[in-house]
């Protein structure tokens, strides 16, 4: 609790995190995982056993997909997932047992923390631990050679906005959860939202009606907006796939202080 107790704000950080104590939440959550830094790392190889079993493996037989190799075509889709993941995982599972069961939130209340600061420095959180994943990502796939364009030096950038909708996104959903069997919803939707969210194929092999789905998937989003850097396919329309995720978590964010003060503060 000494990291919640103490607020000390730097010059170096922005005002507008300066005028927060979100920064507390961020600094407790490096000093719990200092000791258990393997928890964080080993989901970063997830993504790479898809990338060798089907974008080396299965993609041997498929060949070229939109003129580029199948490794290449899936390899910014897995990075758009491993920063979903890393934010997912943190913005639900840690933030869902701080909420229901280690009331470490209701400790943190207390003091001069707010709603709005727990909200803002979690989804910080969650999006700095996907960020960890893609950098990892990005490293293994530029060594493969499976980046295309100089545009392939935003991924990280652009990485940290999807890590940024995912984490607000997951958050706010945190708050509706009442017990852990309710994550067995949460993979009901994760996982055929990495499935079929163009990640392995192109939009265009799914009828029409799914298509329109499709395209509200977050995920999806993502994939668009990293696969076009990775093959430089770049224009004017990645602006709204980043500005759709950047509104799904500050959407995500205010769901989740507006629930925690109802929660914690009634």
């Amino acid at each position: 609790m000494s990291a919640v107790a103490l607020d000390r704000s730097s010059p170096t950080r922005p005002r507008w995190w300066r005028n927060t104590r979100a920064h507390l939440l961020f600094e407790r959550n490096v000093m719990v995982y200092r000791r258990t830094w393997l928890t964080i790392i080993s989901g970063f190889f997830e993504p790479i056993l898809y990338l060798f079993s089907l974008g080396v493996g299965l993609g041997h037989f498929v060949g070229h997909v939109h003129g580029v190799s199948y490794a290449s075509y899936i390899a910014p889709a897995l990075l758009a997932s491993s920063a979903m993941n890393g934010a997912v995982y943190d913005g639900m599972t840690n933030v869902f047992w701080k909420l229901r069961y280690g009331k470490v939130y209701d400790a943190m209340l207390s003091t001069p923390v707010s709603p709005t600061d727990v909200a803002l420095g979690e989804t910080a959180w969650a999006q700095f631990r996907g960020l960890l994943y893609a950098t990892g990502f990005v490293i293994t796939i530029a060594a493969l050679g499976l980046i295309h364009s100089w545009w392939g030096l935003l991924t990280l950038p652009a990485a940290m906005v999807v890590g940024f909708g995912f984490a607000g996104i997951a958050i706010g959903a945190s708050t509706f959860l009442r017990s852990w069997q309710d994550f067995d919803t949460v993979q009901l939707v994760q996982l055929p939202m990495f499935l079929f969210s163009a990640t392995f194929y192109p939009l265009s092999v799914y009828p029409v009606a799914i298509q329109w789905f499709v395209r509200f998937s977050p995920l999806y989003h993502a994939i668009v907006l990293i696969r076009s850097l990775t093959l430089g396919t770049v224009g004017p329309a990645l602006l709204v796939h980043a500005a759709y995720l950047i509104l799904l978590g500050i959407l995500g964010m205010w769901v989740a202080r507006r629930r925690m003060a109802g929660l914690l503060l009634s």
